[in-house]
């Protein structure tokens, strides 16, 4: 009976440590789409979405980075007719982080003037990126 106890003991010690080992690695991401142009003054901006179970690595750094400006890129060209737009993104773990580098950084557009900032308006929303395999 005792050998039972502490077997049983052992496995869910191991049990929760795997689930931590788990959670640590399965984060996600706060994660903003910019869309700029050189040929026009017009900016835009998508709103704060999450992206859940995102595996970030120790350089906490948004994997497959490329393929969610690609979507913002696609999504602009392909229902808006905006073309020859530079799309790029912003992301970080905490919510407030993000929103305040945005919020610095419309700042900074607005003082250079002769700028337009806008929201990304319809049903633009990122999927979480996958990696392609051939």
């Amino acid at each position: 009976m005792k050998f039972v106890k502490i077997l049983a003991s052992l496995l869910f010690v191991m049990a929760v440590c795997t689930a931590a080992t788990l959670e640590k690695k399965q984060k996600g991401m706060y994660i903003v789409g910019v869309s700029a142009s050189f040929t026009d003054s017009l900016i835009y901006f998508t709103p704060v979405q999450f992206i859940d179970s995102v595996e970030v690595g120790k350089d906490k750094l948004l994997p497959l980075r490329g393929q969610y400006s690609d979507q913002l890129d696609n999504y602009l060209e392909q229902q808006k007719g905006m073309k020859d737009r530079t799309c790029f993104i912003y992301f970080d773990e905490k919510k407030q982080s993000l929103e305040k580098t945005i919020q610095k950084m419309k700042e900074k557009y607005l003082k250079k003037g002769n700028v337009e900032l806008k929201q990304v308006e319809g049903d633009f929303k990122f999927t979480k990126a996958v990696e392609e395999t051939y």
